[in-house]
């Protein structure tokens, strides 16, 4: 080890002196320079250690975490993100908030992330939305790849169509119902630019039928709405939709998967009623900001892995219809530019225009 003390000014050596003692004087004099610079970069480099991307992620995270949804408290995002948050908090030992903020088809809790410090302590719990809010309106302000930082993809499920029993007990009394009653029938959505309202248009286009759509500010509304007759169905996930559906306020008409599920065999896929482009798997992931330290990403990434693998919420998610399923940031970087390319396609072949 060395002194860090400050260098001590010498005097040339005088001309008198014998020619060895003017060089040692001199050797002195530039060891002692030499040190106190050394000594001065070691100080700097000490100081900003803290802000280093390695440093930052070893003392990650080191206060409140927000997990922001873009929908109201009971949909299927809100739930997700309640399970993974608590795992996350678990094994973190750190807070992990949920933050509600719904309106505007999901802009409004989708921009507030954007807009955050790239720190890791304000991500979005994202689903399908998010890739087709951009597709749809243009002044939604955002680029889902340019603007956000993939950390997991977390879980997938196929979309269902809902109806109060008294209304519709199967997907062809609804489409003879519509066929009958042209722009009566009507189907809520999540909002504006949403999944729900992409695939109503599909089925309207797909069917050559006119539905009467009702946004809402999320699935969790929607859902409600229809179970209480107000509206006649309804788009959405088993997670957001199942507890309706135990308590047989809801029944399920219609299925968005290729063919049947086994746990669902006697409901019919829309591709039955000849809507072959109306197959969507949904998904829920987790993301940053633009600019998230990749130290951090890959901690929330493994964590999240953990989570997701986790035999209680794996159970959890069972009972909600979702397949629990983490990735590797650039594969979830890949399923979100599959599906702005696909959404993209759909709302220019359908004429898609928000209201």
């Amino acid at each position: 080890m060395f002194s860090c003390r400050p260098a001590v000014r010498r005097v040339a050596p005088r001309p008198e002196q014998s020619s060895a003692r003017r060089k040692a004087a001199w050797r002195f004099t530039l060891s002692d320079l030499w040190l106190s610079r050394v000594c001065h970069v070691a100080a700097i480099i000490a100081a900003c250690g803290a802000t280093l991307p390695g440093a930052q992620a070893q003392g990650y995270p080191s206060r409140v975490v927000q997990i922001v949804v873009p929908f109201p408290a009971g949909g299927s995002s809100d739930v997700i993100a309640r399970l993974i948050g608590a795992k996350l908090g678990e094994s973190l030992r750190q807070t992990f908030l949920v933050d509600n903020r719904p309106g505007a088809g999901t802009l409004i809790g989708t921009l507030y992330v954007a807009k955050a410090a790239p720190d890791g302590y304000t991500l979005l719990l994202a689903d399908v939305p998010f890739t087709v809010n951009p597709t749809v309106l243009p002044e939604a302000g955002y680029d889902p790849v340019r603007d956000f930082t993939p950390v997991t993809l977390i879980g997938v499920s196929a979309q269902f169509m809902y109806s109060n029993p008294a209304r519709f007990t199967s997907l062809a009394d609804l489409i003879a119902a519509a066929r009958a009653n042209p722009g009566k029938v009507t189907i809520a959505t999540a909002g504006t630019g949403t999944t729900t309202h992409l695939m109503t248009e599909m089925l309207q286009a797909g069917t050559g039928l006119k539905f009467l759509q009702v946004p809402y500010k999320g699935s969790a509304p929607a859902l409600n709405d229809a179970a209480g007759g107000q509206v006649d169905a309804a788009f959405s996930t088993l997670a957001s939709a199942a507890p309706l559906v135990a308590a047989r306020k809801l029944r399920i008409i219609g299925v968005t998967s290729p063919t049947r599920l086994p746990a669902y065999p006697e409901v019919p896929t829309f591709a039955e009623i000849g809507v072959g482009e109306l197959v969507v798997e949904h998904w829920w992931g987790l993301l940053g900001p633009a600019g998230l330290a990749p130290e951090v990403v890959q901690r929330l990434q493994a964590e999240t892995a953990k989570a997701v693998a986790a035999p209680d919420i794996r159970e959890r998610f069972s009972g909600l219809g979702v397949e629990p399923r983490a990735s590797s940031p650039g594969q979830f970087r890949d399923l979100v530019e599959s599906y702005v390319r696909r959404w993209t396609r759909v709302v220019r072949e359908n004429n898609i225009k928000a209201n």
